[in-house]
């Protein structure tokens, strides 16, 4: 699923090629999301998807 992907690191990452992040692609109207110590993980989604998960997050759960 994950190959052929153009994957974007987060900009809270620790930088360079560490595998401590997580990753961001589009592809066909979804979103993907994997961490990049278990690239194979993959979670699709949304933009409100995304959007809601975010909220939820950022309030405490």
């Amino acid at each position: 699923m994950a190959h052929g992907i153009a994957w974007q690191k987060s900009s809270f990452s620790s930088g360079g090629d560490a595998a401590n992040c997580v990753e961001l692609a589009a592809r066909q109207g979804t979103l993907l999301l994997r961490e990049s110590d278990e690239p194979v993980t993959v979670i699709e989604t949304t933009g409100t998807g995304l959007a809601a998960l975010i909220r939820h997050l950022r309030d405490g759960y």
